[in-house]
């Protein structure tokens, strides 16, 4: 167990270290500013990782396919990219662009004025939820919506919604449909627009991020002839999932970020906060990897895509009506457990 979350550990301790260092300096220069900065950090990567939990499990489906090379770049610059690309630049390339100015100057307005900064991130709310609620629909659907898929956990749901993928691009069907059923009740015309744009981007992104994938997937040279794959096609098709990844992991971020600032409209702290709990569901990640948990638990898999599914709605949801993060929260931690426990009772059985 202490192998895989050593560098977890390490990481909470330099992170912690750095919030009571954020919080001191924010805080007026005192002990209680301190300790405050620790607590929330504390709170974000506890949330964090209660969100994300599910995002660990289809990070370990798609992991366990991946060359050990590229498993390794995952744990090293797909955390660099998680903790400070999708948790400090990318809230910053946000703001840069609605106030359109550089991100400098919007990780000083973060630095000097925090609650503005958070009013231009609430402010593009609805834009940022329709991009990765229609992200995450599509990962989940493409799971369910499935012709060949043949194992079902709930099979009143799960068998017509495989049956239903045997028609054509049937998901994105679907996603549009929901992207305009969820427009309908945004009355603000320019809010609106914002919602249905982001959203077909966000179905646009998915779609080039799998074309990406099989096209790096196509056997290379040395495929010998009984369907085997050469070194070279195995690491293209590794790095077209690990960029889908990476794609997937900014879907699971971005409402992180928004709902950090219900708790705290420091940038640094819920940097800090919301990269600790990365660093935990990468260990995870690997931990399940390793271990085979996937498949002592023949349903975790299911459970984590009705994760997904769930905290897409529920990103569509909040765009009309806000919803405390603690229910993504709630709403994930019930679909793993209900699917562990249905694992080990069929597993008995």
């Amino acid at each position: 167990m202490n192998q895989y979350f050593r560098g977890s550990l390490i990481g909470t301790l330099i992170g912690l270290i750095a919030g009571a260092a954020v919080g001191y300096y924010y805080g007026d220069q005192t002990l209680s500013g301190a300790l405050n900065g620790v607590f929330i950090c504390s709170v974000l990567s506890v949330l964090e990782v209660s969100i994300s939990f599910d995002n660990a499990v289809v990070n370990a489906t798609v992991l366990r396919k991946m060359t050990p090379l590229w498993v390794d770049r995952f744990l090293t610059w797909g955390i660099l990219i998680a903790v400070f690309g999708m948790r400090l630049v990318f809230p910053l390339l946000i703001v840069a662009f609605v106030t359109m100015s550089s991100p400098w100057a919007a990780l000083h307005l973060a630095a000097t004025d925090p609650h503005h900064y958070a009013e231009i991130m609430h402010s593009v709310h609805h834009q940022v939820a329709a991009f990765g609620g229609a992200f995450l629909m599509l990962v989940a659907l493409k799971y369910f919506v499935d012709a060949e898929k043949d194992t079902h956990w709930l099979r009143t749901v799960e068998a017509p919604l495989a049956a239903v993928g045997r028609l054509e691009a049937v998901q994105v069907g679907i996603t549009l449909g929901v992207i305009l059923i969820v427009s309908s009740f945004i009355h603000d015309t320019q809010h609106k627009l914002g919602f249905i744009v982001a959203g077909i981007a966000g179905i646009l992104s998915h779609l080039m991020v799998s074309a990406l994938e099989v096209i790096l997937h196509r056997p290379g040279e040395g495929e010998d002839g009984e369907g085997g794959q050469s070194a070279e096609s195995l690491h293209r098709a590794s790095l077209g999932m690990f960029l889908y990844l990476e794609v997937l992991d900014a879907s699971f971020s971005f409402d992180g970020v928004i709902g950090a600032l219900a708790i705290t409209t420091n940038l640094f702290l819920i940097s800090i906060g919301l990269g600790i709990g990365a660093l935990f569901v990468r260990s995870l990640t690997v931990m399940m990897v390793d271990r085979g948990t996937l498949g002592t638990f023949r349903f975790l898999e299911h459970g984590a895509f009705y994760a997904v599914l769930a905290l897409s709605l529920i990103m569509f949801v909040g765009v009309i009506h806000p919803v405390p993060e603690i229910v993504a929260g709630l709403v994930g931690a019930i679909c793993i457990g209900a699917s562990i426990y249905s694992s080990s009772r069929s597993r008995r059985a």
